[in-house]
């Protein structure tokens, strides 16, 4: 790999739909050891809107000599198929590494592998508000209503992870106040700065 691509709302220098803070992101791809592609989105932002940005984003990247881009799509058709065709004739390969993977065994190894996150935004009209800034453990899992999907494949839910293997170090998050926002509920993660001496004493 060699970058994190994301939108980012321009207005609120959050992550576009998750509202995740913007420091919390540039964070987590400094754990990963990854410069981050950020792509402000104004807002409102139409669809044509949009796919001019990404469409401009694609061609730095081929410019840059990357020849693909991996989405972590599982099994909406729709989505794939939207992907599939943005793609084509930019010079970039969609990839999905983890399409068709049944969701409940894919979130179970997550959290085995030591993956660890947190609900950033839920939709109320697929879940009920008490699960966002829920960790995204096995006792959520358990919690989920039947016909919600274990990885929010559906929108039932966002999440913002802060540690894991592909990490480097531990992103320290606070859950802060919670927003409503039409249907959506979002839990507002802040970071945690650890003095270093305080640490070591």
């Amino acid at each position: 790999m060699v970058g994190l691509l994301t939108t980012f709302n321009e207005e609120a220098d959050r992550v576009a739909m998750h509202a995740v803070r913007r420091e919390l992101v540039e964070r987590q791809a400094a754990a990963a050891g990854l410069p981050l592609w950020a792509v402000p989105l104004p807002w409102p932002c139409s669809n044509e809107e949009y796919e001019r940005l990404m469409a401009q984003t694609c061609a730095r990247a081929v410019a840059d000599g990357i020849v693909g881009i991996a989405f972590g799509d599982l099994f909406l058709e729709d989505v794939r198929a939207y992907r599939v065709k943005q793609m084509k004739g930019t010079g970039l390969e969609p990839i999905f590494p983890v399409w068709g993977r049944p969701t409940r065994a894919l979130a179970k190894e997550m959290i085995a592998s030591g993956t660890r996150a947190k609900l950033t935004c839920v939709d109320t009209e697929k879940l009920d508000r008490s699960f966002v800034g829920r960790e995204f453990d096995e006792a959520l899992l358990a919690d989920l209503p039947e016909g919600v999907d274990a990885c929010g494949e559906r929108g039932e839910f966002h999440s913002f992870v802060y540690a894991g293997p592909m990490l480097d170090a531990v992103v320290r998050v606070a859950v802060g106040e919670t927003v409503v926002r039409d249907q959506f509920v979002f839990a507002d993660l802040t970071a945690v700065i650890i003095d270093q001496e305080k640490q070591n004493l």
